[in-house]
């Protein structure tokens, strides 16, 4: 049987009760824009519910801990082609287990999660780096990005208590939804954006902005040593994906 859920996280959650539900151990859970219809499969819609997903959550809390609840919702935001049946899997694992099956990496699915969760928070750990705000004609701090993996609900504890006393918003232009703080709280927003916001145009962002802009570009540019140029080295540590977000690099 195949389970098509929403794409979200609760709706995933859903989607495992309702494999239990169903008493299916082996079916196939996906996201409704992944899913391609077939004649000879049994296919059931999952309404996303927040009961259910909350019985299931809690339960992997029992079972797994905050590591494995962790590893779970990492993973998940991975994105990953078919990663909702190694998490399936891996719940299974730990539900019909008596002891913590977090570290029991001669599981496959085990492995894998943990394998997911690594190249997850590597993802998180450089947009915590690599983001770059620009304070806008509205007095907002505003960033672009565009994580290979969804991890800017990771990332806004970490920008909410470095940057707690100004407003600003991080926009995943890739997924179209971002993260905005009001001094008090982050919640999730939308925004129809213009292709130009990219740009380093005072449409949107304040003349004293580029000012500190190229200074930031000219000191960078005084402080490289050519003749110590490393380029394969710098590629490593800063992959050429994310120069875009760099002042540094697009002014």
């Amino acid at each position: 049987m195949i389970f098509k859920y929403d794409g979200s996280f609760e709706g995933f959650l859903t989607a495992v009760f309702s494999a239990y539900e169903f008493k299916c151990e082996n079916c196939t859970i996906v996201k409704e824009n992944e899913h391609v219809e077939s004649l000879f499969e049994e296919t059931e819609e999952v309404i996303t519910s927040e009961e259910k997903a909350n019985r299931v959550w809690k339960k992997i809390q029992q079972k797994t801990g905050t590591k494995g609840s962790r590893q779970i919702y990492w993973a998940f935001l991975s994105e990953l082609l078919g990663v909702e049946n190694t998490l399936f899997q891996y719940i299974q694992h730990a539900i019909n287990s008596a002891k913590n099956i977090t570290t029991d990496y001669a599981n496959k699915a085990v492995l894998e999660v943990s394998q997911i969760v690594k190249k997850v928070g590597r993802e998180k750990h450089r947009m915590d780096a690599f983001v770059r705000f620009r304070k806008t004609k509205d007095n907002i701090y505003f960033a672009t990005i565009e994580p290979d993996f969804n991890v800017l609900p990771l990332n806004a504890k970490h920008f909410k208590n470095r940057y707690a006393d100004q407003y600003w918003c991080i926009y995943d232009l890739k997924r179209n939804y971002g993260i905005y703080y009001d001094l008090n709280s982050v919640e999730i927003i939308q925004l129809e954006l213009p292709n130009s916001i990219l740009n380093t145009s005072t449409d949107f962002f304040t003349p004293e902005e580029m000012q500190f802009q190229q200074l930031w570009k000219n000191y960078f540019d005084s402080t490289n040593i050519k003749s110590r140029k490393n380029t394969k080295l710098h590629h490593q540590h800063v992959p050429k994906r994310y120069w875009k977000y760099l002042s540094e690099k697009y002014l």
